[in-house]
């Protein structure tokens, strides 16, 4: 009771700390004057039985940093603030706190979830005092939830949104209905006929209806989302078994095991929830697409089918890759992408020009996609025309007009088309040949800005492969503003890793390191803990920024017949350019990731 009067008493002086809340957002110029201004007149304005604190509408109307925000909040009130990679979250402590929440009413239960509010353990001093968490800790709800557990006395501490957000999944796991039903039913498969050479249609719709493997591909794409993976890959392994992977933080690693029925009728569920795929052409590749909207979110998924060689001839094996596209995950702030220093302030300088090209590159699956998507959103206003002409469209980007790829309408024709639609911006979606070469060097050299990207290993290989497809040196130094090479690397995760201990020196030396950068680095080791994937949880981007100055576009175009790379790259680390591995090099500096990482990432540099 004395701890619900101070929790009440509290609330009353936050019009006080309200004040006390801006002017200290202010003073840390983690807002402006004009923004504190908008917000305290909306809050004034709001209805006073449903008025919000400054903290929310700052957070939901003026999208200040929601921990920014809150930290400061819990200061003023005087919270107690819980760091979780500091914390020990053995099995034993998560199964309390689900046990807390068994008897429970599911009214109780959603509005922990919305607010994000957890039961946390008991007070190791005080056996009498709960703890809860809370990524808001003066939410008006916490009495209502304490009551309801039959809290006598409690504590509320703040707790950072994420790893909330990531404890709460971890207590409330997502029931996914599909591998619900797979579980509670056994499945009864009739043995085929491994002689069989003519594909039995009739017999494969049987055996997918005995099987359940509808409910197999559907749990699998819910599945997969929740996990955070970013593609699914279906192997068929022999007559009557096939392997389920899914890729996470760039590793495939195995996820199911379907045994007692044959691979084909797998695919055919696959190809049967596809758009755009034949079910019964089984000798040519596939493309198509698939939508389903999981936890209230629309998630669409690229499916790539492939006819493969298997060891039984007879059979017609398939492999399946579908590709996950989540636009929550994309990136539209700048900030985000991990540019250090001199190479976001190039970039941006870059993106900034009314014409000129800009060229990621990078092997598949190195992000290159999601760094376009972030210099569009970037620059997009009402007054530029954005055109993208990509095969297959993988985001939606808000304020620019996409164009649909189909048989009708063909990358290298919606291509040619372009000019006449007055674009200011253009996205070719990937350089693939001398005749999309040329169409993007001739959009920036016309007045526009275009965008694309190329499979090369580094930024200065990239002119030599724009020089071999046939494009004039002149053309190239002349047309291009910045070529951004990157990778993604795992991410160290923050709640298990630990420094590594007799390193051997020569390790880091063969990085680039030097001994006194080795002297005053902490490298750290991957351990591996219920949070992570093997120690790493995430992936973040190296960059390696090749700028086009003035001394660069000369180099470009007084080449003789070979493009000297070395030359290039060179006199761009002269003017400031971090390597991919010397960029890895201050990931590892940062405590962000492991030297194997680095080293794996950047193994041709």
């Amino acid at each position: 009771m004395a701890n619900n009067l101070l929790y009440q008493s509290r609330a009353k002086s936050a019009a006080d700390v309200s004040d006390k809340l801006g002017i200290t957002l202010l003073q840390k110029g983690l807002i402006d004057f004009k923004t504190l201004e908008q917000a305290l007149k909306t809050k004034e304005s709001e209805d006073p039985g449903q008025r919000r604190s400054l903290a929310q509408i700052l957070v939901s109307d003026f999208h200040i940093n929601y921990d920014s925000v809150y930290r400061e909040v819990t200061q003023l009130y005087g919270f107690r603030e819980i760091v979780m990679r500091e914390e020990n979250l053995s099995p034993s402590r998560i199964d309390f706190m689900r046990k807390m929440l068994e008897p429970l009413p599911d009214t109780i239960l959603d509005l922990m979830k919305k607010d994000r509010i957890l039961v946390y353990k008991y007070d190791e001093n005080r056996p009498y005092k709960l703890i809860f968490l809370a990524a808001d800790p003066t939410n008006k709800n916490i009495p209502i939830i304490a009551r309801a557990i039959g809290a006598k006395r409690y504590e509320v501490c703040y707790v950072k949104s994420d790893d909330l957000e990531g404890l709460l999944m971890v207590v409330f796991p997502e029931e996914n209905e599909y591998l619900k039903v797979l579980q509670d039913l056994t499945l009864e498969i009739n043995e085929l006929d491994d002689q069989e050479t003519v594909i039995d249609e009739e017999a494969i719709d049987s055996e997918i209806n005995k099987s359940l493997l509808v409910n197999l591909v559907e749990g699998m794409l819910i599945e997969a989302v929740r996990r955070g993976a970013s593609d699914i890959h279906i192997i068929p392994k022999d007559a009557q078994t096939s392997e389920i992977h899914i890729r996470i933080d760039g590793k495939l690693q195995l996820w199911h095991v379907q045994e007692g029925v044959r691979p084909e009728a797998l695919v055919a569920v696959v190809k049967d929830r596809s758009k755009n795929i034949d079910r019964f052409e089984r000798d040519s590749a596939q493309d198509g697409f698939i939508q389903r909207k999981i936890d209230d979110h629309l998630i669409r998924y690229r499916v790539s089918v492939l006819p493969i060689v298997g060891k039984d001839f007879q059979h017609k094996f398939e492999s399946v890759v579908i590709r996950i596209l989540d636009d929550r995950k994309v990136i539209t702030d700048l900030t985000k992408l991990g540019f250090e220093g001199e190479a976001k302030k190039l970039f941006i300088k870059a993106i900034s020009k009314p014409q000129g090209m800009v060229i990621i590159t990078g092997p598949t699956g190195s992000g290159k996609s999601t760094t376009l998507t972030a210099a569009l959103s970037h620059i997009i206003n009402p007054e530029i025309n954005v055109l993208t002409v990509e095969d297959p469209v993988e985001y939606i980007i808000p304020g620019a007009r996409q164009i649909k790829i189909s048989h009708k309408n063909g990358f290298e024709q919606a291509l040619r088309s372009i000019l006449r639609h007055d674009p200011d911006v253009v996205m070719v979606g990937e350089i693939r040949d001398r005749e999309t070469a040329d169409t993007a060097i001739k959009l920036a050299n016309t007045g526009h800005l275009t965008f694309s990207t190329l499979h090369t290993n580094d930024a200065p290989s990239a002119i030599s492969r724009l020089y071999k497809m046939g494009i004039e040196t002149f053309l190239i130094a002349y047309a291009i503003n910045i070529i951004i090479a990157q990778r993604l690397i795992r991410r160290l995760c923050e709640k298990c890793k630990r420094p590594v201990k007799n390193l051997n020196p020569s390790i880091p030396l063969g990085l680039g390191f030097t001994p006194e950068e080795i002297r005053q680095t902490v490298f750290y080791e991957a351990v591996g803990c219920d949070a992570c994937h093997n120690g790493y949880k995430g992936r973040i981007a190296i960059h390696e920024t090749l700028y086009f100055t003035r001394e660069i576009r000369n180099i470009i175009f007084k080449t003789g017949k070979e493009i000297d790379e070395e030359t290039i790259r060179a006199r761009a680390i002269k003017d400031g350019m971090l390597t991919l591995r010397a960029a890895g090099r201050e990931r590892i500096k940062q405590g962000l990731t492991t030297l194997e990482e680095v080293a794996y990432a950047t193994a041709e540099d």
